[in-house]
């Protein structure tokens, strides 16, 4: 007999991994990102549909796209990518979110045909990405800029954080919340940076009850009444011009954190130990009321003690301030945060115009009004419940960032589909200049893109069909059609830029080109591989012996628990002769 018989088995993988490769498992992760955009696909645009998800402990109702995709807890390994652009569209540009992953599976679902007719996926990718670069190219160049100094920039980015609202919750409130979030990012943009740190300049507070129309913007900082003591109520609630004192101190007597241990000779002496740690605190006080402020705020507590003693001398002081808080009333006042209460003088107190505590439904508020400083806004909505106000949140969140993109890219596109209509048009026609398998990959990507006005008019109740046949022939044979797209409330097609429908650039740029990547993500998988959670949790372990001097972990239970029985008979053990009783010894070589 020769020696070339057939090869033994070689098991690489764990018991259990499930292992598919070829074109069945890239068609099945098609199938699976099908899937999910099916959970969303209903929730774009105006008249797009709610989502209501609970975990068990929460009840979350939005039409968010990133929100649903993040609550969904999807656990298919090749569409969890379709969460990540959902959730990079929500971080860069704010809105989105649901149009990214529509328009990855659309873009999917018509390469699938090509995946089963043998099209190798590197063909498919080269073309997808080629046609990605034109889309942006083309979205640029149809861009229209505008000059935000001007009446006419300021009512563009009215339009655009209105458009933003349309397929919120809060659509019918926009003439309120439109204004407002313009005002609030406006206010940013005074400095260089400043738009940069969007989420830490402006804060949404939430206060259930009270009507929608009770929302208001403060243009400086408010927080809600943090916890006080006694002597709370004697406390001045209400300056003009006040020095304001931050600090990162804690304001109160405590006992030693370590176990001292301190002899005397005479009870006198433990008199002036007490009197010693009171003199502490009774500096610590002294020198704020000497640096001359009228408001002290710190992240430490505040005790009793020290909010009797500031209200005995006019002072108002609020302790356990959060963070972001007090970040935010150090950058309005111009106030340095202080560590330590020793030193302090002028230079590092804040001011503001106008400083009171009010109330607000069932909550009071401290609000400091007239910064010098007036990068930091503060937005308190209303609502009668809490699941409503949430969402008005991340509603008002998304417009935020979209006005945020405006001031950065000064350019706007027509929103209802236009945009995506006639970048459509324009690879369709840069099609015909490709030859082989590249024109219909390039077809197929701008057919993919007739998914958004497909998905408005599907939501609206319409006829999609009809619509996009009427949006083909109006951007192929009217050269005034570049910006028609559905119309909404009347089931047909005109000029939303006319109407006022817009987007920042940026938005189309930034999910066309996240679209398209998480597309070739998807198609360059030719192996998925998913190793099968261990019911054992030393079970990884396990797979090592214990090496020379013993059994090791590789033993099941019983067996070692057999041995140890057997060994310990004898006088011995598995780990050693150590006598009875002793079963093993942990460590090189043993259990």
């Amino acid at each position: 007999m020769n020696g070339g018989g057939m090869r033994p088995g070689i098991i690489l993988l764990r018991e259990g991994t499930d292992t598919s490769q070829g074109k069945a498992q890239l068609i099945s992760n098609i199938n699976a990102c099908q899937v999910v955009s099916d959970a969303v696909r209903t929730t774009l645009g105006p008249r797009g549909m709610d989502k209501l998800v609970a975990d068990g402990r929460r009840v979350t109702i939005s039409n968010d796209g990133a929100t649903i995709m993040r609550l969904l807890e999807i656990e298919h390994p090749a569409a969890k990518t379709l969460v990540d652009i959902s959730m990079s569209q929500d971080a860069e540009v704010g809105d989105g979110t649901t149009s990214v992953v529509l328009l990855a599976v659309e873009v999917l679902k018509q390469m699938k045909p090509f995946v089963e007719e043998g099209v190798h996926p590197q063909i498919i990718i080269r073309h997808i990405r080629k046609a990605s670069s034109l889309a942006v190219q083309k979205v640029r160049e149809l861009a229209v800029s505008f000059d935000i100094n001007t009446p006419e920039g300021e009512e563009m980015l009215l339009k655009t954080a209105s458009t933003a609202l349309n397929s919120k919750l809060i659509a019918s409130h926009q003439d309120l919340f439109a204004p407002m979030i313009v005002d609030a990012v406006l206010s940013l943009s005074q400095e260089v940076d400043g738009l940069d740190d969007l989420r830490g300049m402006i804060a949404i507070k939430k206060i259930p009850g009270g009507d929608v129309r009770q929302s208001f913007l403060v243009k400086g900082v408010a927080f809600k009444k943090t916890f006080s003591y006694a002597g709370f109520e004697q406390m001045t609630k209400n300056f003009t011009n006040p020095k304001v004192l931050l600090l990162n101190v804690e304001l109160e007597l405590k006992n030693e954190k370590e176990n001292a241990e301190v002899r005397i000779e005479d009870p006198e002496q433990y008199q002036s130990i007490v009197d010693a740690e009171w003199q502490v605190i009774y500096d610590k006080l002294d020198a704020c009321v000497n640096c001359g402020a009228n408001i002290v705020l710190s992240k430490l507590p505040v005790g009793d003690l020290a909010t009797q003693y500031f209200a005995d001398r006019g002072l108002f002081c609020a302790g356990r301030v959060e963070d972001g808080d007090l970040k935010r009333v150090a950058k309005a006042t111009g106030a340095t945060i202080q560590t330590s209460t020793n030193g302090i003088f002028e230079g590092v107190l804040g001011t503001c115009a106008n400083f009171e505590e009010k109330q607000v439904g069932d909550e009071r508020f401290n609000l400091f009004t007239g910064c010098p400083n007036s990068l930091t806004t503060t937005m308190i909505l209303r609502g009668g419940s809490e699941q409503f106000i949430a969402e008005s949140e991340r509603s008002i969140h998304d417009s935020l960032m979209v006005v945020k993109r405006s001031l950065k890219s000064k350019a706007v596109v027509a929103g209802g589909g236009a945009i995506e209509m006639e970048v459509a048009k324009y690879l369709k026609e840069h099609a015909l200049t490709i030859e082989g398998k590249g024109q219909l990959v390039v077809n197929a990507f701008a057919r993919a893109l007739e998914i958004v006005p497909r998905q408005l008019c599907d939501n609206a109740g319409f006829d999609s069909n009809d619509i996009l046949s009427s949006l083909r022939r109006k951007h192929t044979q009217d050269e005034n059609g570049t910006w028609y797209g559905v119309d909404i409330e009347n089931g047909n097609i005109m000029d939303t830029f006319v109407a006022g429908v817009w987007e920042p650039s940026d938005n189309k740029s930034n999910s066309l080109a996240s679209a398209s990547e998480a597309a070739c993500v998807i198609l360059s998988i030719d192996e998925t591989v998913i190793n099968p959670r261990s019911q054992d949790p030393g079970a990884a372990n396990g797979m090592m012996g214990g090496g020379m001097g013993g059994q090791g972990p590789g033993l099941s239970n019983t067996m070692a628990g057999a041995m140890d029985a057997v060994n310990a008979q004898k006088g011995g053990s598995r780990s050693g002769n150590l006598g009875n009783g002793v079963s093993y010894l942990k460590g090189r070589g043993g259990g």
